[in-house]
């Protein structure tokens, strides 16, 4: 009997073992959560599950968007915010579309030499840590401005559960400790003090933050203007001011979201709505996928050769067009109609060929714009109702400007540095600055993000979007292609390998040992130069995406925590 049971043993395990191969063959599919009504999908477990509570309890998109919002600034500190800006993509059941910029400002008393020294040289860290380094944030406004337009509840209902979050705690992960432990010298550095974010916390640690539930227990009772005119606003001030900020109260006062007209554009029998300008992600995607759209992607194959290579090529044009055309459109003319033409963008790829890459120093406009970090975050909602909403986020760099306002409890940005510190010279991060993105007061710093909402046929299709600085756009393009060209699931469209090209400087950026090392030869061979140490993870992905039979599937991104949550 026991060698009877040993043989059937051995013959499954070598039945297993032949059939890998062959279950590998078969692309088995993994899918992402389902949920037949409405979905969060966001960096954080919690937060997707209180923004998934509050439309079950009758609420809607952009209900959802203040608690997911706010929840990803209580357990997701790295990225979510009370102290940075966004952007916010929508479409409503009926098929409206818009977008809303509540990205920060520059204060009023910038100047656009203030992160020179007396020789015009950019002074480092000047602009990228502490209380110099932060714009006159913009997310409370634009997460009231859109639940004013079109929320249904009232918002201490929304704020409820995202007090009890800050109150109760939340469990601590394995890339929280390592990302709070990197950071500790310079938290410390900064605050001049150890802060409660310290490297003392381990994954499994409960973080409890009073201060902040006090925080946004006030902005409950007292509404927007508790941050921009309130208690919470005088308390910000004079911490900033204590730490060298030059923010004050007529900077918070004056502080407007702004509704923007989308960049509408059409791919195959798709239409595709992404932030307008000050991000650079709408006009980008549009451009790289008009110039991609005359080549035979389908037939290529997936990240193939000759795949790469459109799309490398088209990216290091859209590029170095944002380098030179775009900034804030309330103070820069930018010729959106001209940069998203057919015309246009067909003369950009005339010289394009598979036998070599197109020189980087053959491109027109050479100025490509300063240091844009990779911390920013995003989340994906749909709702009961039919509406469906693409939000992206940030503090700019991880823990922004690393300042730490221990009596409100959150961290403020370092958007500053996302301006040209010195246009046309290489800033700290050896990146170049365009005049288009130089620092004026008020003025908004041009970003990369790209919250996008696709449909197909006139119907919603997917919402998408991610962190990553300039990755950000080539991430949600490789998404959007993946879903239709490759007719992958949106959890096999995020998982995906990707690949970045951004112009300057000249490479393919890969993400480490995910691409066959044959490929990337035959990419060499060709004369270009790959990078896989640059960026080992690019983007991180948070889509939904409507299925055939009107059930929605959540692609959570695996290279972070991020929770796909619904109903």
């Amino acid at each position: 009997m026991r060698h009877f049971l040993s043989s059937c043993i051995l013959i499954l395990l070598v039945w297993s073992c032949k059939n890998e191969p062959e279950k590998q063959m078969l692309n088995i599919k993994e899918k992402g959560f389902i949920a037949h009504k409405a979905m969060v999908v966001s960096a954080r477990e919690e937060a997707s599950k209180i923004g998934s509570d509050i439309m079950q309890q009758g609420g809607n998109a952009f209900d959802a968007m203040m608690a997911t919002e706010m929840a990803l600034a209580v357990a997701y500190p790295y990225a979510g915010n009370l102290g940075g800006g966004g952007f916010l993509v929508y479409r409503l059941a009926d098929g409206t579309k818009g977008a809303l910029d509540y990205r920060e400002k520059a204060p009023l008393a910038s100047e656009k030499n203030m992160y020179l020294d007396e020789n015009g040289d950019i002074i480092q860290n000047k602009s990228t840590v502490g209380g110099m380094a932060v714009g006159v944030p913009g997310t409370i406004a634009g997460i009231f401005e859109a639940q004013k337009r079109f929320g249904k509840l009232d918002v201490a209902t929304i704020l409820a559960p995202v007090i009890e979050l800050a109150k109760n705690g939340y469990i601590i992960t394995k890339n929280q400790e390592k990302r709070i432990a990197g950071y500790d010298s310079m938290f410390k550095a900064v605050n001049l003090k150890e802060i409660p974010y310290n490297n003392k916390l381990k994954a499994g640690d409960r973080m409890i933050n009073n201060p902040l539930a006090a925080t946004l227990q006030r902005i409950a009772n007292h509404g927007r203007d508790e941050f921009y005119n309130g208690e919470t606003a005088k308390k910000l001030v004079e911490f900033l001011q204590a730490n060298g900020s030059i923010i004050t109260l007529e900077d918070l006062a004056k502080y407007e979201a702004k509704w923007r007209d989308p960049i509408v554009f059409e791919y195959d029998d798709l239409t595709i709505t992404s932030m307008s300008p000050p991000s650079s992600g709408g006009i980008c995607l549009n451009q790289i996928m008009i110039m991609a759209q005359p080549f035979d992607l389908k037939d290529y194959g997936h990240n193939s050769l000759k795949y790469i290579q459109v799309l490398v090529e088209a990216e290091k044009r859209a590029y170095a067009d944002r380098s030179y055309y775009l900034g804030d459109p309330d103070f820069v003319d930018i010729p959106v109609k001209t940069l998203t033409s057919e015309a246009y963008l067909n003369n950009r790829m005339e010289d394009f060929s598979f036998s070599e890459p197109t020189s980087v120093d053959s491109l027109s406009h050479g100025n490509i714009i300063g240091y844009e970090s990779n911390e920013t975050t995003h989340y994906s909602i749909v709702d009961q109702f039919g509406n469906a909403i693409a939000v992206t986020t940030t503090l700019n760099g991880g823990y922004g400007s690393k300042l730490y306002a221990n009596e409100l409890g959150f961290f403020l940005n370092n958007e500053m540095d996302d301006f040209s510190s010195k246009p046309g010279e290489p800033n700290y991060y050896g990146l170049i600055g365009a005049e288009a993105n130089s620092i004026e007061p008020e003025k908004r710093m041009l970003s990369s993000m790209t919250p996008t909402i696709v449909e197909k046929d006139g119907e919603f299709y997917m919402s998408v979007g991610t962190p990553g600085g300039s990755t950000i756009i080539t991430s949600v393009l490789q998404t959007i292609l993946n879903v239709h060209e490759f007719e992958m699931n949106m959890q096999e469209a995020v998982n995906a390998p990707r690949f970045h090209n951004q112009w300057l400087p000249d490479e393919i950026r890969m993400e480490p040992n995910a691409f066959d090392k044959k490929l990337i030869q035959q990419l060499q061979n060709l004369g270009y130069n790959i990078n896989e140490t640059r960026s080992p993870i690019i983007g991180i992905v948070d889509g939904i995406l409507q299925l055939e039979d009107g059930t929605y599937e959540g692609g959570a991104d695996k290279r972070g925590d991020d929770t796909a949550v619904g109903f």
